[in-house]
């Protein structure tokens, strides 16, 4: 890893939230130094990894487990049982972040919250057209009160210009490319984040060219759409018909067979393209924690919530932990590693909004006299 590819500055703590007269949130605890440590202490230099070269069968029982079966529409005779089954989910496996609040806040009294965010799906409505996927401005009033009272991190597989332009918000840290483009605030009135962390750099010439490959190669597809995301790819098939799954199938097996620096992996109706190296939104939260100061301090409690599959490797790592917790964002019962479920973007914002108060109420608590 060269020195371009970890770039953190001194000052950057003055650009924190909370800096204004305050203690910052995230206490940096060096400059690139330390950034470089806590990535070679997690990964090495970013080992690479066999890619395996899927077989478009693969590849379409992938789609299929990305795209659970619609909710049946209100009124229809099927909705209760639909209902019945997520209630009994929630009830007896993950339970609501919401009805299970006092729980959560009895975790987090006398701790550090830190709280990482999914975007699509989790503070946004997933939508046909992935341009299109703006957060309320009630949401961002929501996220911004996270962040004046937490740490908070946006972790995406956007690339981090795109989410960081619908969020609005500079006073977040970003990890975008599932965690291979790592920003953080900026002292700099003319910048708006600090590239923290870029394990994939030296991907970026074959991304590319896979991408215009892809391009070329889907085009006969209707409802197709490559997004590039800078560090890695998404082949979005929301908009593609069933039938026509196998054919896109084989047109990304075929494209990949030339690209083995490159592997496979699914999201939620979108097939994920990223650089065959030992790192995903797990790794990101892992680095963060380090980097930041909050690694080996049992006073923090990071929570993290996300909808998609790709969320799970932060789940995991929190799981794994035994610090923190992971909120999955589902409408339908589902295995993972997460300890609380929320069913939807509202519910994530209604979430948003207790911890933010609960905080408050504890701060004022905490600055009241005591007779």
């Amino acid at each position: 890893m060269t020195n371009q590819d970890v770039v953190m500055a001194p000052d950057m703590a003055a650009a924190m939230p909370g800096s204004s007269g305050r203690a910052p949130l995230f206490a940096c605890r060096g400059a690139a130094a330390a950034v470089s440590a806590a990535y070679h202490e997690l990964v090495g230099a970013a080992a690479h990894v066999p890619a395996i070269r899927p077989c478009a069968g693969w590849v379409v029982e992938a789609m299929r487990a990305s795209s659970p079966t619609r909710s049946p529409a209100a009124g229809t005779a099927a909705a209760p049982a639909v209902d019945g089954e997520h209630d009994a989910w929630t009830r007896t496996k993950l339970p609501s972040a919401l009805g299970s609040f006092e729980q959560v806040a009895a975790a987090a009294k006398g701790k550090r919250v830190i709280v990482f965010l999914d975007y699509d799906g989790t503070l946004s409505p997933i939508v046909a057209d992935p341009d299109m996927a703006f957060m309320s401005d009630e949401m961002r009033a929501a996220v911004r009160d996270v962040a004046e009272h937490f740490p908070a991190a946006i972790v995406t597989g956007r690339r981090v210009d795109k989410v960081h332009g619908f969020v609005g918000l500079s006073e977040l840290y970003y990890a975008g490319s599932h965690g291979m483009d790592i920003k953080g605030p900026s002292s700099n009135e003319e910048e708006d984040t600090k590239i923290l962390l870029q394990p994939a750099r030296e991907f970026l010439p074959v991304i590319n060219k896979a991408y215009k490959a892809l391009m070329e190669k889907t085009k006969s597809t209707p409802g197709a759409r490559v997004e590039n995301n800078k560090f890695c790819l998404s082949v979005h098939f929301r908009c593609v018909d069933e039938k026509r799954w196998n054919p896109l199938a084989e047109q990304v097996k075929a494209v990949l067979r030339d690209y083995p620096e490159l592997k496979l992996t699914q999201g939620r109706k979108v097939l994920e393209i990223r650089p065959a190296i030992m790192w995903d939104k797990g790794k990101a939260v892992e680095f963060l924690l380090k980097s930041l100061g909050f690694d080996d301090r049992g006073d923090v409690l990071p929570v993290y919530i996300g909808d998609d599959r790709t969320d799970e490797d932060a789940f995991k790592v929190l799981r794994t932990r035994g610090q923190g917790f992971g909120i999955l964002v589902s409408k339908c019962p589902k295995e993972t590693d997460a300890s609380y479920s929320l069913h939807d973007p509202s519910e994530v914002m209604e979430f948003l909004v207790r911890l933010v108060q609960w905080k408050r109420r504890r701060s004022s608590s905490a600055m009241r006299p005591r007779v």
